[in-house]
């Protein structure tokens, strides 16, 4: 004969798989991909908000802002991090695969112009800056400094910081073949501070102690000038969904939006909206 305690064990069992599979069900993830320069604000943001929603699994890569929006149009993100807004033509792409990409703005940067600390150019003006990247200057002593050729460190192509740089900075006009290029803000930061006569761009939050900002028509990168709008290469970082988020996306988002979560961009070195 079937006892009853047995079935009181039975049913406890029972309660305790359908309480563990609600508690994975009840789970959720978010993939965010895309801009290094963007990247180390959404992994502090992601760890923060992971601390306070430990039902929430947010997995956070970089790859550039080309990537990022790629993976969103391919299904394979739920969050695209772009340091660039959206091209007209991944707009087309996504929408023909049934995607929406909606933008975010969540901080604002600026690009600094960085040089070898043991190169005595303090500063230069955007002329200078694109004869430079362009191959019409090739050495430092036409700009001030010593007889010693520059080596160009640049974004790939895939990079939204290459992008803005290109359209605030170039105008349009192509890097001179010989740069050498890099896939994020730190190995190009890595690369100047270790080649005497170098010089790249970078993100406000990858300024160190290991390179020197220089000056463009008499002002220095900042979260002061890129607010007042003297720094001229300055712009804003998005996040990018399918449409409006829901869920944990969104509240991700939001919070990232919030005050808590702009305090986390003014202290990784970035520019806070408010």
């Amino acid at each position: 004969m079937f006892k009853a305690k047995n079935f009181v064990i039975m049913a406890l069992v029972a309660v305790a798989i359908l309480m563990t599979v609600g508690s994975v069900l009840a789970n959720e993830s978010i993939i965010i991909q895309g801009s290094t320069t963007v990247l180390p604000i959404a992994q502090r943001a992601a760890e923060v908000f992971m601390e306070n929603n430990s039902d929430v699994d947010i997995s956070v890569r970089g790859g550039g802002s080309g990537a990022g929006i790629a993976a969103l149009i391919d299904d394979a993100c739920d969050i695209a991090d772009a340091s660039r807004f959206i091209k007209d033509s991944e707009v087309k792409t996504a929408v023909d695969k049934g995607i929406y990409p909606v933008p975010h703005r969540v901080a604002m940067d600026g690009i600094a112009i960085i040089i070898n600390p043991s190169n005595k150019v303090n500063k230069l003006t955007l002329e200078q800056i694109r004869d430079i990247y362009t191959g019409k200057i090739t050495n430092w002593n036409q700009v001030g400094g010593a007889n010693k050729p520059i080596v160009i460190i640049s974004r790939d192509s895939s990079s939204g910081t290459f992008e803005v740089f290109g359209e605030l900075v170039l105008e349009g006009e192509k890097v001179v073949q010989s740069a050498l290029l890099q896939a994020s803000n730190g190995a190009v930061a890595g690369v100047v501070a270790e080649t005497d006569g170098a010089i790249g761009y970078i993100g406000l939050g990858y300024l160190s102690n290991g390179v020197k900002a220089v000056e463009i028509n008499g002002i220095l990168p900042s979260v002061e000038t890129v607010q007042n709008g003297t720094w001229p290469v300055a712009r804003p970082l998005f996040m990018f969904t399918d449409g409006w988020p829901e869920g944990a996306a969104k509240s991700f988002i939001n919070f990232l939006l919030s005050t808590a979560g702009q305090e986390i961009v003014s202290e990784l070195g970035f520019v806070p909206l408010y």
